[in-house]
């Protein structure tokens, strides 16, 4: 069988990172979305996106094919009926299509034809960018369970002060010293060959990708995920970093998730709670207006390849888009349209040119390549996103 993770109907309200990557490789716990599927189904899998992000994440299409909605999480009540699926039958939840069965002859899908099969059980699903965060707890302890199970874990080194050892699992390779682990309200997952320098202070739910780091004496908070090879220091609380995105200095990051390429300058902080205690709103592309999220606590959405300079100060509630540089005294607006460079005093527009240089030597550092399909979802990006710049 042939599984197909497709977008839904969540695209918009996830951006700005569904910019720059199908739902499916957005991360929320320990794992992408598409990684916890593909571990549960035992089958890899492709995507069914926007056009424009198809050269990178290409969808193959066979005889017989599941489709997937790829906001909603796997679990083993979910898993075994998708893979007893039958032509002809689609599992929903209420209005919204889980799963459905194809095949490569059907040109359009008429779900009155099909035999409808409820989904009753609870279920994690992302339908918003705050959720990324706001689900990030649950995220992690299942992620933990699925990379776990039956597995041992490297010994805990002597020198780290730990609570709750039995939450805490290592991989191999990975570094730590004269630590503080607290796994009593959350498990603490350390990936392979990342580190955790001395006097750190962490407490669970948390989750530190492959080749990671965490700085010295920096101090995080539940539930947190720092991605593979991002670097983290300062104080954190409640947020996701995706991968290869630093926030190696002091400052505060909270209630907040970063993209990747991501970098935050020294001594930059976050407002995650209004001063008057007043629900957040967030900037939302799909209304092109502020949205009710619901949370007292709300932070920073950073699109991919997005940067700020040294001291910067982020409004609660704030949304920067893809490849923006933001820097300079005083808050910036609450919402950064992708390509913006400048601050609190006025922004100009941040050419492609400029931004793929600065791209190419960010990613070189790191051993990857900037390619052709990279530069192309970045221009569409920059040409989607014009009419939030002022030009």
């Amino acid at each position: 069988m042939n599984y197909i993770l497709f977008d839904g109907t969540v695209r918009n309200a996830l951006l700005p990172f569904t910019f720059t990557r199908p739902v499916a490789d957005i991360r929320v716990g320990i794992l992408t979305i598409r990684e916890k599927w593909e571990r549960f189904l035992g089958y890899t899998t492709t995507t069914l996106t926007e056009e424009y992000l198809m050269d990178k994440y290409p969808m193959v299409e066979m005889e017989e094919n599941i489709m997937i909605n790829a906001s909603f999480f796997p679990n083993d009540v979910l898993v075994e009926m998708i893979l007893n699926l039958e032509r002809n039958q689609a599992i929903i939840a209420g209005e919204e299509i889980i799963a459905f069965f194809t095949d490569d002859t059907q040109e359009e899908i008429d779900f009155d034809e099909y035999e409808l099969l409820d989904y009753e059980e609870d279920f994690i699903r992302i339908e918003n960018t705050w959720d990324i965060f706001a689900k990030n707890d649950l995220a992690i302890r299942e992620d933990f369970e699925l990379l776990t199970e039956g597995r041992v874990s490297q010994p805990i080194p002597k020198s780290v002060n730990v609570i709750a050892p039995e939450n805490i699992f290592i991989e191999e390779g990975a570094q730590l010293e004269f630590v503080t682990l607290n796994a009593s309200s959350g498990p603490i997952y350390i990936g392979a060959n990342s580190e955790i320098m001395e006097g750190s202070l962490i407490r669970g739910p948390f989750a530190l990708g492959e080749e990671a780091q965490v700085k010295l004496g920096a101090k995080i908070y539940g539930a947190t995920t720092v991605g593979p090879h991002c670097r983290v220091g300062g104080e954190v609380n409640n947020s996701v970093l995706f991968a290869y995105s630093n926030k190696g200095h002091d400052g505060f990051l909270g209630n907040s998730v970063l993209g990747e390429w991501c970098n935050i300058g020294a001594d930059s902080n976050n407002s995650n709670l209004k001063n008057n205690y007043e629900p957040v709103r967030l900037w939302s592309y799909e209304t092109e207006n502020f949205a009710k999220t619901g949370l007292q606590f709300c932070g920073l959405m950073m699109g991919d390849h997005s940067k700020c300079g040294i001291n910067t100060m982020f409004n609660t509630g704030t949304v920067v888009g893809v490849s923006t540089n933001i820097f300079g005294s005083g808050f910036p607006r609450n919402f950064v349209p992708s390509f913006s460079w400048g601050g609190a005093s006025g922004f100009t527009t941040y050419l492609t040119k400029k931004a793929f240089e600065t791209a190419k030597i960010v990613m070189a550092r790191r051993h990857i390549e900037f390619t052709e399909q990279d530069a192309a979802i970045l221009e569409h990006v920059f040409e989607e996103t014009k009419k939030y710049r002022k030009e």
